[in-house]
């Protein structure tokens, strides 16, 4: 059989893609078609046309592209002869009732409304997004291929204004039992997540409803929130918002790992919520399983199992202000306990020295012997908090503690000391844990209940954030793009200037 391929190319027509997708699946149906390709003929969608065979001629990313794959010329003359009348019913199917063609005309026709749901072709976004935030109102941005630069100012001017983006690339979200973008149907609850992974969010609240549980609100943030870029300002405002939120009890931050500077200061805000944290960064190391409020999930489904058990957060003690130094004579006590604090503390707030690495050795015996060197660094301290370890055992010091205590005492911080040991060793560990404890340094027998002490104790910068009112988490839809994402009312959008850029940029200087 020789099959013969037409196309036909419509400059600067726009048609929702739910139309689109409706128009290819009716073309593909007619006799004798063989396949239809109907897209926006942007180079990625032309080369996987081009691919299956169907012609792709001259067209633009502006440019509605119709190609036709049929048994004969009559065949695709025929279906391409059907576009107009199928984009028309098409259209019809689409409309339903009246629909404003723009934000300004929905917003007059449903004054109520709180948030703004787009999802359109992501260069038309920013200035949709900007639109709204400049009416007050909060934005899901389901919509991608948003300039990152245009993210970061957009999410600036939310946060001046109270206002949260959720996007862009948002896929999912739920706000007072209203479900954005991909949403599940879960019962209401008391267990609230944050999440710029949209499938993990969803993962997530599935398997909380399969237990039992049910879910407060659900706040995405967009895949690139938790970039060094962006900062993570959605993620905190979420965070913000949850701990104020009396219908969440506990809650959940899942994402694929952040930068490490984002990472830090956003657990660092997160034990300031007042509320247990389930942490789940996909394929991060965990810096231990729990860290005050904050317990880390392996995998998505101990994040929700974890979340429903979760009981009552320990209560902070006083801050403390300072630089946090490790001074240990452990290595591998040294690295868990530098893992730990990278947890929430930046590179710039903590200092972890291993004394028995290379350098410090040449001349010298090791630390766990001779604490000559780590007792001068020692007395050099002036405040903050000063993490270290005594390891006893055979060979190691006599009497580690006995020659500590001097100095712990004169000196001018907060001394965390992580003893190893058994009551079998030479040294007497409670004889060692006494002395310590009366010299006025706090005891721990982990690293992780050291860290966590820290955690619970050291004051951390303050966020600048304007809240954002409780009332975000409810309230009418107006939605720009998708007819299949959840509406109280739809906006028959089309591009300005016909997609006519130029023209476009005229219009908008001429609006400005």
């Amino acid at each position: 059989m020789n099959l013969v391929t037409r196309y036909a190319i419509r400059a600067g027509s726009y048609h929702d893609s739910v139309v689109l997708m409706q128009l290819q699946r009716a073309l593909a149906g007619l006799p004798g078609v063989m396949d239809a390709g109907v897209v926006m003929a942007t180079p990625v969608n032309r080369e996987l046309l081009s691919a299956g065979g169907l012609e792709v001629g001259d067209a633009g990313p502006d440019d509605l592209l119709i190609s036709i794959k049929g048994e004969s010329e009559a065949a695709a003359a025929e279906a391409l002869s059907r576009v107009d009348a199928l984009l028309k019913v098409r259209g019809v199917e689409s409309m339903g009732e009246f629909r404003p063609r723009s934000l300004a005309s929905a917003l007059k026709q449903l004054p109520e409304a709180r948030w703004v749901s787009i999802s359109i072709p992501g260069r038309y976004t920013a200035a949709v997004a900007e639109e709204a935030l400049d009416a007050g109102r909060n934005v899901f941005l389901y919509s991608d291929n948003v300039p990152i630069d245009r993210e970061v100012a957009l999410k600036r001017k939310a946060r001046e204004k109270g206002l949260l983006v959720m996007g862009p690339d948002c896929g999912t979200a739920m706000l007072g039992g209203v479900g954005f973008g991909f949403a599940n149907r879960v019962r209401r609850g008391d267990i609230g997540l944050v999440g710029a992974s949209g499938t993990g969010l969803q993962a997530i609240m599935s398997h909380i409803h399969t237990l039992g549980a049910g879910i407060s609100q659900a706040i995405g943030t967009g895949g690139r929130d938790l970039s060094a870029e962006v900062g993570g300002m959605t993620a905190m405002q979420g965070l913000d918002l949850l701990r104020r939120d009396p219908e969440t009890r506990v809650i959940v931050l899942v994402a694929k790992p952040p930068a490490p500077e984002v990472a830090s200061r956003l657990l660092a805000f997160a034990r300031s919520v007042g509320k247990p944290v389930v942490v789940h960064f996909l394929g991060a190391p965990l810096p231990g399983r729990r860290l005050g409020n904050l317990c880390f999930a392996a995998s998505l489904s101990e994040a929700a199992e974890l979340a429903v058990e979760s009981g009552d957060s320990p209560e902070t003690g006083d801050p403390i202000e300072g630089h946090v130094r490790g001074l240990f004579s452990g290595g591998t006590l040294a690295y868990e306990a530098m893992h730990g604090l990278s947890a929430f503390l930046s590179p710039k707030e903590y200092t972890i020295v291993d004394l028995g690495a290379d350098e410090f050795t040449v001349g010298r015996l090791h630390p766990m012997i001779d604490q000559d060197l780590r007792i001068r660094k020692l007395r050099q301290e002036t405040g903050g908090i000063v993490l270290l370890d005594v390891v006893l055992g055979e060979g190691s010091h006599a009497d580690p503690a006995g020659e500590l205590a001097p100095v712990i005492e004169h000196i001018k911080a907060e001394v965390l000391v992580i003893v190893i040991g058994t009551d079998e060793d030479p040294q007497g560990l409670a004889v060692q844990i006494e002395t310590l404890a009366k010299a006025g340094a706090r005891v721990f027998r982990t690293v992780n209940e050291a860290v966590e002490w820290i955690f619970l104790h050291r004051k951390s910068a303050e966020e600048d954030l304007l809240p954002v009112p409780l009332e975000a988490a409810q309230g009418p839809v107006i939605n720009i793009g998708l007819d299949l994402f959840h509406a109280d009312l739809q906006v028959d959008w089309r591009p300005p200037a016909g997609g006519n850029e130029k023209l476009a940029g005229i219009l908008a200087r001429m609006k400005g």
